[in-house]
């Protein structure tokens, strides 16, 4: 019966409608994504190039938030030996990221001490499906298919291919994804 549930409450969520995605493509490479960070500026290359990195839409309102500390806590324990975390603030799914830059930074550090760069908010599904968003759904490992809820994780190796990616509900430090992580390492 739990099983029927969580389907049918699966299914309600990936038929949300967000519009036609970006025709082509999108960006064959995380440099052409042009990320940029949470103020406007682009983020630079030093931040992800050569490391394995863990990209994360995320959002302050949602039942997922205590994510953050987790995800701090892997980057603590990972960090030295190239691992990076990257949050790509989105507001797509029921409004729960509505903040503005300074508020969401406040937030961030504020509550859960986070302490990797977070992007400019991101759209990533839809017509609007930011550059970096095109890359990571188009990939192999991406499987073309949107973005489910917030929190989703894709895994990028040093080389700045999309070797992972987990759907929301999987904690960031499941051991699935700290042996993807160690895996890459």
């Amino acid at each position: 019966m739990l099983k029927k549930i969580a389907k049918k409450a699966n299914d309600a969520v990936t038929r949300v409608k967000f519009g036609k995605p970006p025709e082509g493509p999108g960006p064959a490479s995380l440099e052409e994504a042009e990320l940029v960070g949470l103020h406007g500026a682009p983020l630079p290359t030093e931040a992800y190039r050569g490391k394995v990195v863990l990209f994360v839409n995320v959002a302050s309102r949602c039942g997922l938030t205590p994510q953050y500390e987790t995800l701090v806590k892997i980057r603590e324990r990972f960090h030295d030996r190239g691992f990076e975390i990257v949050g790509a603030p989105c507001n797509q799914f029921l409004g729960q990221e509505p903040g503005t830059a300074e508020e969401i930074e406040s937030f961030c550090a504020v509550t859960y001490g986070v302490d990797f760069p977070l992007l400019n908010k991101q759209e990533v599904n839809g017509g609007g499906r930011s550059p970096l968003y095109q890359f990571l759904i188009n990939s192999e490992a991406g499987g073309g298919e949107n973005i489910s809820w917030n929190f989703e994780k894709f895994l990028v190796d040093r080389e700045g291919e999309v070797r992972f990616r987990f759907a929301p509900s999987v904690q960031p430090d499941a051991p699935e994804v700290i042996a993807a992580i160690e895996s890459l390492l």
